[in-house]
């Protein structure tokens, strides 16, 4: 089934919707929160909210491209159930190095004023990830959306992992540098 009538089915209220989804979308989003969480019942768990996220935001949110949609959700709240899990610890994994890494280039949005700016600057980023060459692209959206880790990278595109490295290296000091030319940074 197309994914909008799979999103047709969301804005009809019908719960085939859901069944759908998990069949089309369930071991793409499973692969992102397992690499997350890299735990099965809590990889589990996220999936569940996940359908449950997308079965109460559709509508009104309409996805024009339901997969990243579904990958969004499935990333936040993988994410957040990672935090809370290893809020008193502070091991150096690596979902928490490729969060340490992008902490240099992306200010914190801490107060509420700081994160009204949050569009602002996700939408400075995705100009800046526009105009990445592909593989650089490619690369950033694998380390840093899926949380690969560097030689999973390195795997996937078929380079070494010292490649992967500095080409990230560089990635991150151009977005700094980037986003202190559009003022993100006050």
């Amino acid at each position: 089934m197309l994914e909008q009538e799979i999103v047709q089915l969301y804005l009809a209220r019908d719960e085939r919707a859901i069944q759908l989804t998990q069949e089309q979308y369930g071991n793409y989003c499973k692969t992102i929160a397992y690499r997350i969480l890299q735990n099965e019942e809590e990889t589990s768990e996220c999936l569940n909210d996940t359908w449950y996220r997308a079965w109460q935001t559709i509508p009104p949110e309409i996805p024009q491209h339901l997969g990243g949609y579904l990958a969004k959700i499935t990333r936040n709240l993988a994410l957040n159930r990672y935090r809370y899990a290893h809020q008193k610890k502070r091991e150096a994994d690596r979902v928490t190095l490729c969060l340490h890494e992008l902490e240099e280039c992306i200010p914190a949005h801490e107060t509420p004023e700081q994160c009204l700016e949050h569009q602002y600057i996700a939408e400075l980023i995705n100009t800046y990830l526009r105009n990445l060459p592909k593989t650089e692209r490619m690369m950033f959206v694998r380390r840093y959306f899926y949380m690969e880790s560097v030689s999973e990278v390195a795997a996937g595109m078929k380079c070494s992992e010292a490649k992967v490295k500095t080409t990230m290296f560089r990635c991150r000091k151009k977005l700094k540098q980037y986003l202190i030319s559009e003022e993100a940074f006050v």
